[in-house]
């Protein structure tokens, strides 16, 4: 970071970066396959931890409290090293491929909450449109990682200064109010029903029909069929 304030980023070199490192060439591309992704070297570990939130949540906690407590792996990193992820907010700012990149890294959380989300709605309370779940789960999933980064960016703005936990929480408040309804409020015992309709066996007993969801669970498709198969 320091190569890039002083230099500019287009100037520096993998050599220069390599040898303010005390290391060679080869040693910097064991780590990183450029300059770019020595810029970002923590969201692939960061979303890792966020994930293990997710997987580890308690059966009693909202599933968008869940999602809020994983987002903030993200800002934990940034606020761990704030002088660095200043000068790199900085940095984003000038050169568009590196605003790629970032985009790209949001990308790949609202990715992982989406899909978390999914398999969290109240059934009852979308029991008249179900497909509407794919786009309510990828709309809260996005509210979060928006919020957390309107906070985060303001906070950069700022020179890393004030309280980001607490204005974080301000904002997860506001996407909890908006868009908690209908997600379940705790994870049932009971897996998301795997059919989006009944199985049906011919009359003649040779073929049977299911229509199940692309993620559901093999034991509920089996499930599914094997009733199917005793009402025969």
């Amino acid at each position: 970071m320091e190569l890039f304030a002083t230099k500019g980023y287009e100037a520096t070199t993998v050599d220069e970066i390599a040898a303010a490192a005390g290391v060679a060439r080869r040693t910097f591309f064991r780590h990183f396959r450029s300059k770019e992704e020595a810029i970002f070297p923590d969201h692939d570990d960061t979303l890792v931890r966020a994930e293990a939130v997710l997987n580890a949540a308690p059966a009693h906690e909202h599933p968008l409290d869940t999602v809020c407590r994983g987002i903030k792996e993200v800002m934990r990193m940034y606020a761990a090293h704030p002088d660095i992820s200043v000068a790199r907010y900085r940095l984003t700012r000038e050169v568009p491929t590196l605003r790629e990149a970032e985009i790209a890294s949001v990308a790949r959380y609202e990715r992982l909450f989406t899909r978390y989300l999914l398999g969290h709605f109240d059934e009852r309370a979308h029991a008249d449109d179900a497909n509407d779940d794919p786009l309510l789960a990828e709309v809260a999933a996005s509210a979060v990682v928006t919020a957390h980064n309107h906070v985060l960016r303001r906070w950069l703005r700022a020179d890393g200064q004030g309280d980001v936990e607490a204005q974080l929480d301000h904002a997860f408040a506001i996407v909890r109010r908006t868009f908690g309804t209908g997600i379940g409020a705790g994870r049932s015992t009971t897996a998301r029903p795997a059919a989006t309709a009944p199985a049906t066996v011919s009359p003649h007993g040779e073929v049977l029909v299911t229509v199940a969801r692309t993620d559901a669970p093999l034991e509920e498709v089996m499930r599914t069929i094997e009733e199917a198969l005793k009402e025969r």
